[in-house]
């Protein structure tokens, strides 16, 4: 019994049967947490909100970014809730005025020194920072400007762009680097208003052991790391199997355009696939325009007086059985593209 109501089931909690689970207050409303989980998954898992950047589901607390801070009644300061972790009775004050505000000058800040031209920012309207400035009242750039000055453009990688200038140093694209992908290729380097991220020879992206798989792309809550060739938001989604090896990473296709029309505009890694749990390699995050390319054969072609005509499948594979049963006969070739689906729709 808590405050003369009966416990909630498992189910009605969302955790599993047989897990064990804590409650807590969260601005005066009860929220039902897994034991060892932290205060933010504990709020995002019941449907409430408290900003952040810094924080993935995939990735180790990391607590940079202070936009999650929180008032915890019994406790000192301020504390990220993407760290701290829920106790029982635990009384949280999330939604309240010296709270947002503390939350509006680090935001602020970050505004500050960032770049300007959300309008024309590739990721504007799916920026995370635009979220949080709108869920806490910032509407203008009240700080004086303090985005650098030297040019940050980095395009030597041939399928992505880093621009430091829109960089808000939550290190996702570092942690996921190091600790999904094992590669390691980029850290934070510098201290203070200095600190960027960068290869380990401060160089070119295209210069360090970067693999190109695009988790770090994905990982960007901003626009400081954009695909070089999406451009336009999808319609649609589709979850699908790459076609490239055996592995059957899956693939999250985002398209646009009517029947006869449609076209890839971008690629994620699915996260429920139980094989790749999101993660693709070059292939699969950047390798599928050849689906849109006008060269693409999209029928069988069968050799008739030495040229190839188009043919439809019946027939191409009919041809092609007639053939191989006739008495003595000597070869016959079917040539198959390795990207062409081989699954039923």
């Amino acid at each position: 019994m808590v405050d003369g109501t009966s416990a909630p089931s498992a189910t009605e909690t969302g955790r599993a049967p047989g897990c064990r689970g804590v409650a807590i207050t969260l601005d005066g409303r009860r929220i039902d947490a897994a034991e060892g989980a932290t205060v933010l998954q504990a709020v995002l898992a019941a449907g409430a909100y408290i900003p952040h950047l810094c924080w993935d589901p995939r990735l180790e607390p990391y607590g940079g970014c202070r936009l999650c801070i929180v008032r915890i009644d019994g406790v000192r300061g301020m504390p990220p809730a993407c760290t701290t972790r829920v106790r029982d009775g635990m009384v949280v004050h999330s939604d309240v005025a010296d709270v947002n505000r503390a939350r509006r000058m680090v935001a602020e800040m970050l505004i500050a020194d960032h770049a300007a031209g959300c309008l024309t920012c590739a990721s504007d309207r799916s920026c995370e920072l635009q979220e949080i400035a709108s869920y806490l009242g910032i509407d203008r750039k009240r700080l004086r400007s303090s985005a650098r000055e030297e040019p940050v453009l980095d395009e030597s990688n041939p399928f992505f762009t880093r621009d430091l200038g829109k960089c808000v140093l939550c290190a996702r694209c570092v942690r996921v680097c190091h600790e999904l992908r094992g590669v390691g290729a980029i850290d934070l380097a510098f201290r203070g208003h200095e600190t960027i991220v960068t290869p380990a020879n401060l160089g070119l992206i295209a210069d360090s052991t970067c693999e190109s798989c695009g988790a770090c792309v994905d990982a960007c809550p901003v626009g400081a790391l954009r695909p070089k060739f999406e451009s336009t938001p999808p319609a649609r989604s589709t979850r699908t199997i790459c076609p490239y090896c055996g592995c059957g990473c899956g693939l999250v296709l985002g398209t646009r355009g009517g029947p006869g029309e449609e076209r890839i505009v971008s690629v994620r890694g699915d996260e429920t696939n139980p094989g790749s749990r999101g993660d693709l390699c070059v292939k699969g995050r950047f390798g599928l325009d050849f689906v849109s390319a006008p060269d693409r054969l999209t029928t069988p072609l069968v050799k008739r007086d030495g040229r190839l005509e188009p043919a439809g499948w019946d027939e191409a594979l009919y041809l092609f059985t007639a053939f191989r049963l006739q008495p003595g006969a000597a070869y016959a070739d079917i040539i198959r593209n390795p990207r062409t689906r081989s699954r039923a729709e």
